[in-house]
């Protein structure tokens, strides 16, 4: 007998869907075609063993198993649920009326016991999308698919529960999300708070103007400065994630296995700190079967490198492209995937080897060669693609000691929205384009044109400390989110002698 079950297979952060086509006839063999990898091919055994613990053993009989499109790999364990119910309903053991109506996926335990998979959350869309009823998967990813409306998703703990269903025997209870309740009401709940930070008014000053255009930031400054506490208190200030953005982030995090086993959507930004031993790969995204990288993670979010010239040179220089193009191809002999890659990069760094170089007080022991050497292990142009660069002084005792709490998040993030908005209604008929850092030549023509004194001022600027055409790009950007802030039409000299002064490293007396 010839039966049809539903599967899906992951291509980036989409699903595709799989048919199980299952046949029985005279024989003693056991074929599986359609492009499976090993783990598939092994799954025979994992259902074979769960069948016994059902009490159930195979008959004698020809069974062949095809994984169609045949042309699209199949990879995981994923299909181990599916190829078992599959086998079932083809030696009539399960009624086939109610199989085209669900997407089946789950690996077996030897036990029968169903475990989670990766990808829930972009399999349950693409259900959704194909008009199925509704999805079966482990109870692990219940929550995580249930997110998606318009779909019935059941949860199951074992291979049993799923077969009495179909028997008609047990009903499984569908899991229910409120999908925007959830999201919307823990959307403002942070654990680091700017009011904990004391003075460093200027550097908050220029995170503020980071968050409020998307713009690239690097802190420099000695040890204990303060350089990744104010970083890890980014998110605090950021714009909230809009549902179609969490869905997005939530469907990397989800590809990637990284959503854990509560599930659900992700519902502030993503703050990725990895460590400068990364490889390249992480960094990027891939492996046999590609899967996200630290900067595909980071979409919609923020990508902080601390010690940024400790991270090899490789793996800086591969944030080059993404920076400007806001995705990442991945190209492999047997695949050819892209992930979106839209993400703030935040960086800190101690300004020499020894770390203070520049300090009031503490006296630095490297030489202009030394510092010039270690400021080097940066590249020209991926400094250039940094918008904001940012020395950050040691705190003065007096302020250190001072009970008076800094600015609250919430009223920095509310400025911060304020000029966001400002920027979508400007760039509501521009594709691609949200915010200032997204602008292209032909909108920086448009919108962020100086008047007469400041293009003498950016002339000045560009002839004395010698800047590239990108860095003056990024001047203009920057500007423009600063007379956002300011609730002003029109790029000013004060804007831009506001955005030069964030140049810091482009200096002539850096590093002697």
């Amino acid at each position: 007998m010839l039966t049809k079950v539903y599967a899906a297979a992951l291509l980036g952060i989409d699903a595709t869907l799989i048919t199980v086509e299952v046949n029985s006839q005279k024989g003693c063999d056991f074929f599986m075609v359609g492009l499976p990898d090993s783990a598939v091919r092994e799954s025979r055994q994992r259902v074979t063993t769960a069948f016994q613990v059902l009490d159930f053993k195979l008959p004698t009989t020809n069974i062949v198993v095809n994984m169609a499109p045949a042309d699209i790999r199949k990879e995981g364990s994923a299909y181990d649920l599916p190829l078992a119910i599959g086998i079932l309903a083809a030696l009539e053991f399960l009624p086939t009326e109610q199989l085209g109506n669900f997407l089946l996926m789950g690996e077996l335990g030897l036990d029968g016991t169903l475990m989670p998979i990766r990808g829930a959350l972009p399999i349950a869309i693409m259900a959704r999308e194909m008009g199925f009823k509704g999805m079966i998967v482990s109870q692990q990813n219940a929550h995580e698919a249930a997110v998606v409306n318009n779909l019935i998703v059941y949860g199951a703990e074992n291979l049993k529960q799923v077969t009495d269903f179909f028997l008609g025997e047990n009903s499984l209870e569908p899991t229910v999300v409120n999908t925007r309740e959830e999201f919307f009401s823990h959307q403002l709940e942070f654990d680091w708070d700017f009011a904990d930070v004391k003075g460093q008014e200027q550097v908050k000053r220029a995170m503020e103007i980071a968050a409020a255009g998307s713009h690239n930031l690097l802190l420099v400054g000695s040890p204990g400065s303060g350089k990744s506490m104010l970083a890890k208190r980014l998110p605090s200030i950021l714009p909230p994630l809009s549902l179609a953005e969490s869905l997005e982030t939530t469907k990397i995090h989800s590809v990637a296995g990284k959503l854990g086993r509560e599930g659900g959507l992700i519902y502030h930004r993503p703050f990725r700190n990895p460590h400068h031993t990364i490889s390249t790969v992480a960094m990027t995204g891939g492996g046999s079967f590609p899967l996200p990288g630290e900067i595909s993670l980071s979409h919609n979010g923020i990508l902080f490198l601390d010690e940024l010239p400790e991270f090899r040179r490789d793996v800086l220089e591969v944030l080059r492209q993404p920076l400007e193009d806001r995705r990442i191809s991945i190209s492999r002999v047997k695949c050819n995937v892209e992930y979106p890659a839209s993400f703030m990069l935040v960086a800190a760094m101690n300004p020499c080897p020894c770390g203070y170089y520049n300090h009031p007080t503490h006296p630095c022991v490297c030489s202009p060669s030394q510092v010039h050497k270690y400021m080097s292990r940066i590249s020209g142009p991926l400094m250039d693609r940094i918008d904001l660069q940012i020395e950050v002084a040691p705190v003065p005792f007096e302020e250190l000691s001072s009970k008076r709490n800094g600015e609250p998040s919430k009223f920095i993030r509310e400025r911060v929205i304020k000029a966001r908005k400002i920027q979508e209604e400007r760039y509501r008929g521009f594709s691609g384009v949200h915010c200032n850092a997204q602008m292209t030549p032909k909108l920086l023509q448009q919108f962020a044109q100086p008047d007469n004194e400041g293009v003498t001022l950016l002339r000045s600027a560009m002839n004395r400390l010698n800047l590239s055409a990108r860095a003056y790009d990024r001047i203009l950007k920057v500007s423009r989110t600063i007379a956002d802030l300011e609730g002003c039409a029109t790029i000013r000299s004060h804007h831009l002698s506001e955005a030069i002064s964030y140049r810091n490293l482009d200096r002539e007396d850096w590093a002697g």
